[in-house]
């Protein structure tokens, strides 16, 4: 009997993770077949992309670029649309079995929520989504019956190292971290850092944002976060440790001692094809790992007096409320204001302290609250850079 093919929709297709999704998808064509790309304002590589996977559909968020994108896609009988509204209905196409959530930032939340409560299966590199609304996402995937595979590196290998092990407690989760371009810095190194040294990361090849993320150590305290709502796990049971060399991607220990790691070149197209195949694990021509070439592992304690934004992220976990939600929104903000030489390094961490101290605390918010936040936040931050 001939295998259905599974049909992706894959939300930021143009994006470091949804390039390289369909990468996997091409590799693949008897498991997996398009149903949907979006794409914010990448108009032309959206076009290419439709044209190479022929889509049912594709969205531009931008909207004064839908004309170019249907004057190409329409004649080839590929449907368009264009704005936020559409890019949130979407989702909900009858013939998708499952979501890729691969957008940056806090636009990703609306849209996983309309997908989770079509009964789509999710796909999630969009960690923002968790990180804000955690408990409601979390809830809601439950109500619906509806499977999150994790797609971020680290939540991947937690999940594959639990994969098997459902009925036995986890002691505590162990997120390894590369440390980013500036791990061993001291803060009077850091004052006049750029954004080419911020995005000039060794190990891993991603967006500008998660990769200064990644430098500020942001991006772990995120993960730190996703990772309690992903797995159940209280914020005290998650630990990090700085693993340069990027090969154990993340460990679990468990209630006997034992402990499990999940291990492989730094390779996002890994944690992709098995968030899109699982319970299967597809073939791949991906580059393999030689302990013979590489044979040295080394682990040290994160640095987060000069990395504040790591501790930043606990504080919030172990505060709860909206708080995750204000150190998103404020975050977003001070980075982008980073890569656009607004503001230095350093003061990124400083809008993300002040925001959360300056914006109004809601402990147990609901859905309307993280959109009211997320507006709040992002009001504060921009008057914090002017």
């Amino acid at each position: 009997m001939e295998q259905r093919k599974k049909h992706i929709a894959i939300l930021g297709s143009t994006g470091s993770i949804g390039r390289q999704a369909l990468e996997v998808i091409d590799q693949h064509p008897d498991h997996f077949c398009i149903e949907v790309l979006t794409a914010n304002n990448n108009a032309d590589l959206l076009i290419q992309q439709a044209l190479t996977f022929r889509p049912n559909a594709v969205v531009i968020a931008n909207e004064d670029l839908y004309i170019k994108v249907n004057e190409v896609l329409d004649p080839e009988d590929i449907k368009v649309y264009a704005g936020y509204a559409a890019l949130n209905s979407v989702v909900e196409m009858a013939d998708i079995d499952m979501v890729l959530t691969a957008m940056v930032g806090f636009s990703g939340l609306q849209p996983t929520i309309q997908a989770i409560n079509a009964g789509k299966e999710i796909a999630l590199a969009n960690k923002e989504t968790l990180v804000v609304a955690g408990e409601y996402i979390t809830r809601l995937a439950k109500e619906k019956g509806v499977n999150i595979f994790p797609v971020d590196s680290e939540h991947s290998a937690i999940f594959q190292c639990i994969v098997g092990e459902f009925q036995n407690k986890i002691e505590k989760i162990i997120l390894t971290a590369s440390g980013g371009p500036f791990r061993g810095k001291s803060r009077d190194e850091l004052v006049n850092v750029n954004k080419k040294q911020a995005l000039n990361h060794p190990n891993w090849n991603m967006g500008n944002k998660i990769t200064i993320d990644s430098a500020t150590l942001m991006n772990k305290g995120l993960e730190v976060i996703e990772a309690h709502w992903l797995f159940g796990v209280d914020y005290k049971q998650i630990e990090v440790v700085v693993h340069p060399q990027s090969i154990i991607h993340s460990m679990v220990e468990f209630s006997d001692g034992s402990i499990k790691a999940q291990m492989g070149v730094p390779d996002m197209r890994i944690p992709i094809q098995f968030a899109l195949s699982f319970p299967n694990r597809l073939k791949s021509d991906f580059p393999r790992y030689s302990f013979a070439s590489n044979p040295v592992f080394s682990f040290e304690q994160p640095d987060m007096d000069t990395f504040r934004n790591l501790a930043y992220a606990y504080e919030a976990l172990k505060r709860g409320g909206n708080l995750p939600c204000v150190v998103n929104a404020a975050n977003e903000i001070a980075v982008d204001a980073f890569l656009n030489d607004k503001i230095s390094f350093l003061q990124i961490s400083d809008i993300i302290e002040a925001c959360m101290t300056k914006v109004s605390f809601i402990k147990s918010p609901g859905i309307n609250d993280y959109f009211d936040t997320d507006e709040e936040t992002r009001v504060k931050a921009k008057e914090l850079i002017r």
